[in-house]
């Protein structure tokens, strides 16, 4: 938050100074425009009497790439550059525009972007981004109604393996399994003879995204197989696919904490941003009625 005037005066210096040097590059893009006198350099490129300069393009190549890689990027620069020219001349003769609320619309945009900008700054030096497990199981709590499930959700393995991986009637054992040492071994040998993997059972997963790109993604009722098998398999022409669920959460049913917490986490910090812009807003106004830096006419 702002924490005193001294702050308040630094923050509406730099926007002060945003909104000067935008302006002033705004006016004269525009004189560019009416056909003023450019620069004494050779273009780039033109369309009509619409000229690219070098100086146009300065900044937007990184330093440290290759000089091959700097070419083609002020390439696709100059390419794009034509293309909105060409674009614009269409339009200008297809259609016609009211200049000044043209003008006022650009302006409107850009003062949009400053303040965005401006905001994200005093932000980004007063934002605390420390959520507790006590805020996020309040918020879970308090809006549970707002976390419907919208796909099935597992816990459990899923293994690819090559057909002709070694002992694969010791790993169907060890599938069924829930020794603790089996766990082991059947990890052990997943991590070694498997194409695909994925056997953090702690975590819940959206189903499709496990099983994606297998012969699984076929099955016609994917909230009907989850429901009746806890362990599956099925072949393709040179693998075959595992599938462990240990626990799961259908379609409509109430997310997990755990599924949605880092959402949770967005959501509060979001909502801490938007506190912080508004108090930004209010202490700049309550600050320049302090300091009358502005007036309001009363319209006769």
């Amino acid at each position: 938050m702002i924490k005193s005037k001294k702050h308040i005066g630094k923050s509406l210096l730099l926007l002060t100074s945003i909104l000067v040097i935008t302006s002033c590059d705004f006016l004269q893009f525009k004189k560019g425009l009416a056909g003023e006198e450019s620069p004494v350099s050779q273009p780039l490129a033109s369309v009509g009497d619409i000229y690219l300069y070098p100086k146009d393009i300065e900044g937007i190549v990184p330093p440290g790439i290759s000089k091959s890689d700097s070419s083609d990027l002020i390439e696709r620069h100059i390419k794009s550059w034509i293309k909105k020219q060409l674009l614009i001349s269409e339009a200008q003769k297809q259609l016609t525009f009211d200049e000044a609320e043209l003008d006022r619309r650009v302006l409107d945009y850009r003062y949009a972007l400053m303040m965005h900008e401006f905001e994200k700054y005093n932000i980004s030096l007063n934002i605390n981004t420390n959520i507790s497990e006590e805020e996020i199981a309040e918020y879970y709590k308090n809006n549970i109604d707002n976390f419907e499930l919208k796909q099935n959700i597992i816990r459990g393995y899923f293994i690819q393996l090559n057909k002709s991986a070694p002992k694969l009637g010791r790993f169907r054992y060890l599938l069924r399994s829930s020794r603790p040492q089996d766990i082991e071994e059947l990890k052990s040998y997943a991590y070694s003879y498997g194409t695909k993997v994925h056997l953090d059972d702690s975590i819940w997963v959206n189903f499709e995204d496990v099983i994606n790109n297998t012969p699984l993604m076929d099955i016609p009722n994917k909230t009907d197989f989850v429901r009746r098998n806890s362990v599956y398999e099925i072949p393709d022409d040179n693998y075959i696919y595992f599938l462990k669920i240990s626990q799961y959460k259908i379609q409509n049913e109430t997310s997990p904490l755990e599924f949605v917490r880092d959402d949770i986490q967005k959501i509060i910090l979001n909502k801490r941003k938007v506190i912080l812009a508004k108090k930004l807003e209010e202490d700049i106004y309550e600050n320049a009625i302090e300091n009358e830096d502005f007036k309001i006419y009363k319209q006769e």
